[in-house]
């Protein structure tokens, strides 16, 4: 994990449904404690409320990182409602917090709450999460069609993209390397830089060191 920006104080992973959004802010939950942050991690997700990065609650907590969760994620109560706890993210500037925005511009309608104090700090980057092998995200202009939808419902902009484009298990360095020309088209058309490219570690050591965020474990596929 090298050659990443300085944090800001509030990270939010958002983009569409496959993404790998939940994988993505684990990881970098992981590496911001790693580096000495005082990190808590959430979800957003009003849509689908089983609370995917509760699944690694217990492997978060143990690292001394926090997690923000619904009170029946992972269970059959389907409550379309956030946590009081949310707004501690926006109220406690002395703790990094990584958001993992659930759902493409629905999910990303329960960003609005934080968004006047994220606004009011402006310590914060919102990343846009692409797999380009995704049905919906296959180019770039369908990418773009999702960040625009994104950045409407929550009205936040985006400022960093991160390509997270793969196959699962099945994927190779060509899976990646393949997509970086979608990846800089996507930046040209949007105006809005790349923030980093993503692989697996299985993946990342065939390439040698050129990922800034190697993802040490994927946690759901």
């Amino acid at each position: 994990m090298l050659n990443l920006p300085e944090p800001k104080r509030v990270t939010l992973f958002c983009g569409h449904y496959g993404s790998g959004k939940t994988n993505i802010a684990v990881n970098y939950a992981f590496y911001l404690k790693n580096a000495g942050y005082d990190v808590v991690v959430a979800d957003l997700d009003i849509v689908n409320p089983y609370f995917r990065t509760k699944d690694s609650e217990d492997e978060l907590k143990a690292a001394g990182i926090g997690v923000i969760s619904q009170q029946f994620a992972n269970s059959n109560v389907d409550l379309p409602a956030l946590p009081s706890e949310i707004y501690s993210i926006v109220q406690n500037r002395k703790r990094y917090a990584v958001i993992d925005v659930g759902g493409d511009d629905r999910g990303a309608y329960a960003l609005g709450r934080l968004v006047p104090g994220l606004i009011e700090e402006n310590d914060y980057s919102m990343l846009d999460v692409v797999n380009f092998h995704r049905p919906l995200t296959g180019t770039a202009a369908d990418a773009l069609a999702v960040m625009r939808e994104i950045e409407a419902a929550c009205g936040l902009g985006f400022n960093g993209i991160v390509n997270n484009s793969n196959l699962g298990a099945e994927s190779t360095p060509e899976t990646l390397t393949g997509t970086f020309g979608k990846a800089e088209e996507l930046s040209v058309k949007s105006g809005v830089p790349l923030f980093m490219n993503c692989a697996e570690k299985s993946v990342a050591d065939k390439l040698g060191n050129v990922f800034p965020l190697v993802l040490q474990k994927r946690y759901y596929m």
